[in-house]
């Protein structure tokens, strides 16, 4: 999301809007369609929390973004057909940003500008690693009363913001940490990897994916620049043993048994 936060304040910055259209589809709700339809204006800021954009205009007004599992906003010529675009602005300088979305999971709310930062939906959410870079005692005081497993629990956006399938799996990697140890059962020592390991993996991730817009590991011809993520087979980069892929809460989690031996505690 934050490569998406990027490339919204890089174009919108660069040209207004000038006009918006959207495809009646369930990415807009009550009445959302028709309020984005009117918006207009310079970029006045693009901000990111967690998962979320929260676009501002100068105009006063500003929409929410959550790109769900397959959206992105993408920028082309006029004119030029853009797959699955369900809305799109207009610029000044002539070309359309396009809000492309094949499985319409994602979801775009217009509301002022004035009025994002205290949405429901923002304010329910824990903090972010990535705007405020969190301790491991802070990670714990977040995470470690759940009998969750920890990635489960890295996950859960009202513990803690911003973290998706793909990251919370390459930071318990980087942590030599079992993705099903419930998280009250990780130790102060190890809280501690954690948290240095979703620095290093966010910091990672942005270095190998800050581009033009966002690419995602599943799309055909896409370079998957992760050391675990959807590598199962493969070798582990640290050590060589075959990357297992288990499932968990519906998902994929690529782990190293090496690696990240599972071990339970009692407390």
């Amino acid at each position: 999301m934050e490569i998406a936060r990027r490339t919204l304040e890089r174009w919108l910055g660069g040209s207004g809007v000038t006009s918006a259209q959207a495809d009646r589809t369930r990415v807009f709700r009550a009445g959302g369609r028709g309020r984005f339809g009117r918006l207009r204006g310079g970029l006045a800021r693009a901000d990111r929390h967690g998962k979320v954009l929260l676009v501002s205009l100068d105009s006063g007004q500003g929409f929410l973004s959550h790109l769900g599992m397959t959206g992105k906003w993408v920028r082309r010529a006029a004119g030029e057909a853009v797959p699955y675009s369900r809305a799109r602005l207009q610029l000044a300088d002539g070309s359309v940003v396009h809000y492309r979305d094949p499985r319409l999971f994602g979801r775009i709310e217009p509301h002022p500008a004035e009025a994002l930062a205290t949405l429901p939906a923002v304010r329910a959410l824990g903090p972010d690693p990535l705007l405020t870079p969190l301790s491991g005692r802070q990670l714990q005081d977040a995470l470690g009363a759940t009998r969750a497993p920890i990635k489960v629990a890295l996950m859960d956006q009202r513990r803690l913001a911003g973290l998706g399938n793909i990251h919370a799996a390459e930071a318990l990697w980087r942590a030599r940490i079992h993705p099903g140890r419930p998280a009250r059962t990780l130790e102060p020592a190890e809280w501690n990897r954690l948290a240095t390991a979703i620095r290093r993996g966010l910091a990672f991730a942005l270095a190998a994916e800050d581009g033009e817009e966002i690419a995602y590991v599943e799309e055909p011809g896409t370079e998957n620049p992760f050391r675990v993520y959807a590598r199962a087979g493969e070798p582990c980069p640290r050590c060589g043993t075959p990357i297992t892929l288990l499932r968990q809460a519906g998902r994929r989690t690529d782990l190293c048994h090496r690696c990240q031996p599972a071990r339970r505690r009692a407390r």
